[in-house]
């Protein structure tokens, strides 16, 4: 009985356990996960019959763990975090055999970098199957914290001991006003400020910069798309502040727009791989030595060619 109970708990199951138990819902671990609810629950179901015991309080909103629950939980998070790191050691013995990789790349590369790096790490890792997420940098540090993601390029927002980082880039905000306006703050007072959400870090951390120099900014509108905004700029709707790589895409509306130094102390974000130190290290080092080419050609060359005060700003980081 005991053996056939063994044979019936799979990693899957256990990855999708914790997933529940963290979330406190079954769509939220569907949506983590990639996979449907009606999977997330039977995942639990079998993993509760192989146990024989209750593991979810499923009939609670959110969900909360059984006390048996919370002993599986505990020993869990050691058999997960034992399996990704014996999948880090055994694709450091020859990376091009690597059987799969969970990429998370924040959107800010989504239609220049991403591609090319994507094309080139193919042509090497001939056996791996790719699997791509795009998000804003908040969302990819919770799925690479819990393993839903094995390396991601994502903003820094806090730094955490059970992470490494490796420095990429440093993005300088900038003020994006339509073509021709000044971008002092008088020149600026008569027009509506277009604010990035804050519903992201980037907009959070801009408001607070904002409050620490005093400068008060009325706002009508607060969104998260880049192009809308830069849409809107280019009507002469009104100006916004983004990092130097958000205004690049601007796309048909490049022409229509112009970008200037911040009319306050200057603000920037930082750009990193990050993994786990349990994880795939020897990938996340492979992929930031690809990555920091791709940025230079492909975003700082040509917004330094238009812009050359970024030049020192708008750089890469080894």
């Amino acid at each position: 009985m005991m053996n056939d109970t063994v044979g019936r708990l799979s990693l899957w199951g256990i990855e999708v356990f914790l997933a529940a138990a963290e979330d406190g819902s079954v769509s939220a671990a569907a949506k983590r996960l990639g996979t449907s609810p009606s999977s997330v629950s039977q995942q639990i179901s079998n993993l509760e019959t192989a146990l024989g015991t209750e593991l979810l309080n499923r009939r609670e909103r959110p969900m909360t763990l059984t006390p048996a629950g919370r002993i599986l939980r505990r020993r869990a998070l050691t058999i997960v975090g034992e399996a990704s790191h014996a999948r880090s050691e055994i694709a450091g013995l020859d990376l091009s055999q690597l059987g799969s990789l969970r990429l998370g790349m924040i959107e800010d590369f989504e239609a220049s970098v991403t591609p090319i790096l994507l094309s080139g790490m193919a042509d090497t890792l001939t056996h791996t199957r790719f699997e791509l997420e795009t998000g804003p940098s908040h969302r990819l540090l919770d799925h690479l914290e819990h393993r839903s993601l094995d390396v991601i390029v994502a903003a820094e927002i806090a730094r955490s001991n059970w992470m490494k980082n490796l420095p990429l880039l440093d993005d300088p905000f900038v003020v994006v006003t339509a073509k021709g306006h000044g971008a002092s703050l008088e020149n600026l007072k008569d027009v509506s400020f277009i604010e990035y959400t804050r519903r992201h870090a980037m907009g959070r951390e801009l408001a607070q910069h904002l409050t620490a120099e005093g400068v008060t900014l009325v706002h009508r509108f607060e969104l998260d798309s880049y192009r809308a905004m830069m849409a809107m700029v280019a009507g002469g709707t009104g100006w916004t502040i983004l990092t130097a790589m958000g205004a690049q895409q601007a796309g048909r509306y490049a022409d229509s727009i112009d970008i200037h130094p911040l009319p306050f102390a200057p603000m920037s974000r930082r750009i990193s791989v990050f993994v786990r130190k349990d994880g795939m290290e020897d990938m996340a080092d492979d992929i930031a030595t690809r990555l920091r080419p791709l940025i230079q050609e492909q975003l700082i060359q040509p917004a330094v060619a238009l812009n050359p005060w970024l030049s020192g700003h708008f750089k890469v980081l080894t």
